[in-house]
């Protein structure tokens, strides 16, 4: 059974998609953006402040899926400057202890949505 999930803690979708989709105990979420859920604005103040916003969305996805960092098994990161791959992931690896860290790709795009510099998506499972 799918079950859509969705928080107004989390930027609400920019297309026809949902924030995610919850099948059985996995949990498919859609790519965050650096979208300030409360004003709808985009984060600006540099790469490691939109990771931040990104982790933050994410996070309020997982809780409206009763679900944690903890449960996250595998992340895909895309971003438009592999120059920032250290500082992206100096911020991301604050909500990961390096035991529990999920599987992950990072990926060098050449356009993100609103040209923004950093998306992540997730698969959790409870």
């Amino acid at each position: 059974m799918k079950t859509i999930i969705k928080t107004d803690k989390a930027p609400m979708p920019i297309g026809p998609y949902n924030q995610a989709i919850l099948v059985n105990n996995t949990l498919y979420a859609s790519g965050q953006i650096a979208i300030n859920p409360a004003t709808k604005q985009l984060i600006s103040g540099g790469i490691e402040a939109e990771t931040k916003q990104v982790m933050e969305n994410l996070a309020a996805v997982l809780d409206a899926a009763s679900m944690h960092f903890s449960d996250v098994v595998k992340c895909s990161i895309f971003i438009s400057d592999m120059n920032d791959f250290a500082a992206i992931n100096e911020v991301y690896g604050t909500y990961f202890d390096d035991e529990n860290a999920p599987a992950r790709e990072t990926v060098q795009v050449a356009v993100l949505p609103k040209s923004v510099n950093v998306e992540i998506s997730l698969i959790a499972v409870a």
